[in-house]
């Protein structure tokens, strides 16, 4: 039927036949376009999807992420994945002997339960390592139901006992008591005694509970923390194929307050152990040329460990000297800065790794990775990152291994300040 016909029927007829022809064009253009893409050959749809860089990101094509990392740089952009893959299926490739562990109490299900769903949304809900929970008390009911309902993956329980969570062999209920009460307006924790149960816990006793001991790595998780990108690789592959031990995000300075004393005692242990050093250590990160410690650490709160480095004789040896000496009470040692003094007395270099790909908040500070191979996997603002400001992570980049000679050279040129332990400043003056 011609226009002239349309034109001379009725109002409701001509709507309806212009319907008709306006959806029989439709799907003659729908055709035409699906037959031209099939006939499109491999080579001119590649040509397509590389004009569009974002989309090729998302889409997986490696050719849109430079294959050499800016300059001080510490992507291997090499082993990441162009972008997000899917989710719905579990990670090729092996997996290696590890947990995620977690200490936390009851009262925390919440703040737990935010971290695991971000840890299982951007890693684990593909990877699938199992969660080991400790705990100084029974878990509740209410905790486990909150827990199962946020992870598929395998749930372990556990309770400390007396030792793990407990005092240090030489230091007295009453001694601890009165030394809270002199640091409680001193520092942050300081009248706290299940803080230092923890730092004690944490630097020496967890990787000998029960649900620990059998494992040869570890990623420590806390509750209320926050991981802003997808993690498409094995953190503990990549370390062992590169034989990595020790592995952080976040470096900033400890309150000098609270470890008053910890460098004249790791000092003392070091003139006594001298056998257990390796030839060469990173131990310059966390030492200056005048031979005194410069508060840099790793926080711990995030760490991938090989945990033969806190199993060695070394370590063992060290952690048994530091707990004699009372700090943790008497002090407020923190494991971050024992267990960082210890990785760079103890490790090179090449085995300590920044993971500056993941992104990471703990109350207080935050990362968030500033490469543009990262923006299509990340939700942060690297503007923002504290790494990026901090003077010890700027001191990682920078420094290289120390030759134990040289070492045991500045502690014997800084002996003059060591010769006794530092006395505590005045706590009134400090309030």
């Amino acid at each position: 039927m011609g226009l002239p016909s349309i034109l001379g029927m009725q109002p409701t007829a001509r709507i309806y036949k212009v319907g008709l022809m306006l959806a029989a064009l439709a799907t003659i253009a729908i055709t035409l376009f699906m037959a031209s893409s099939l006939l499109l050959d491999d080579s001119t749809k590649s040509s397509i999807g590389s004009n569009l860089p974002l989309s090729n990101m998302l889409g997986g094509n490696k050719g849109s992420i430079p294959d050499v990392a800016p300059v001080g740089s510490n992507l291997d952009i090499g082993v990441l994945p162009a972008a997000r893959v899917s989710y719905d299926e579990p990670a090729e490739g092996e997996r290696v002997n590890a947990a995620i562990v977690v200490l936390v109490r009851n009262s925390e299900l919440d703040g737990l339960r935010k971290s695991m769903r971000m840890f299982e949304d951007r890693f684990n809900r593909r990877f699938k390592y199992p969660y080991v929970l400790l705990n100084d008390q029974n878990f509740t009911q209410e905790f486990r139901d909150g827990i199962a309902a946020i992870t598929k993956n395998e749930v372990r329980y556990g309770i400390l006992d007396s030792d793990q969570w407990g005092y240090s062999p030489s230091v007295t209920p009453e001694d601890a008591a009165k030394k809270l009460e002199y640091n409680k307006n001193r520092y942050l924790y300081g009248g706290s005694l299940s803080y230092r149960f923890m730092c004690r816990f944490q630097s020496g006793k967890f990787y000998h509970h029960p649900l620990v001991r059998d494992l040869d790595w570890y990623w420590r998780l806390e509750p209320d923390v926050e991981y802003y990108c997808d993690i498409d690789y094995d953190p503990f592959v990549f370390m062992r194929d590169r034989g990595m031990k020790y592995g952080f995000t976040i470096a900033p300075r400890e309150g000098r307050r609270t470890v008053e004393s910890l460098w004249y005692h790791t000092r003392e242990w070091i003139k006594k152990n001298t056998h257990l050093l390796p030839d060469r250590s990173l131990v310059n990160w966390v030492m200056g040329t005048d031979g005194h410690y410069n508060l840099c650490h790793f926080w711990s709160n995030f760490e991938i460990v090989d945990l033969s480095l806190y199993r060695s004789e070394a370590y063992e040896s060290y952690f048994n000297y530091l707990d004699e000496a009372q700090g943790f009470f008497f002090e407020r040692w923190g494991d971050a800065p024992i267990h960082s003094i210890a990785a760079t007395l103890l490790l090179k270099k090449g085995e300590i790794h920044w993971f500056e790909d993941i992104g990471y908040k703990h109350p207080g500070n935050m990362h968030c990775p500033r490469e543009p191979a990262m923006h299509a996997k990340c939700i942060c603002d690297s503007a923002k990152s504290y790494t990026y400001r901090s003077a010890c992570q700027t001191r990682f980049a920078k420094v290289n291994n120390m030759a134990k000679e040289r070492l045991l050279e500045i502690m014997r040129n800084s002996e003059s300040s060591y010769l006794s332990p530092p006395v505590p400043e005045d706590a009134e003056s400090n309030k």
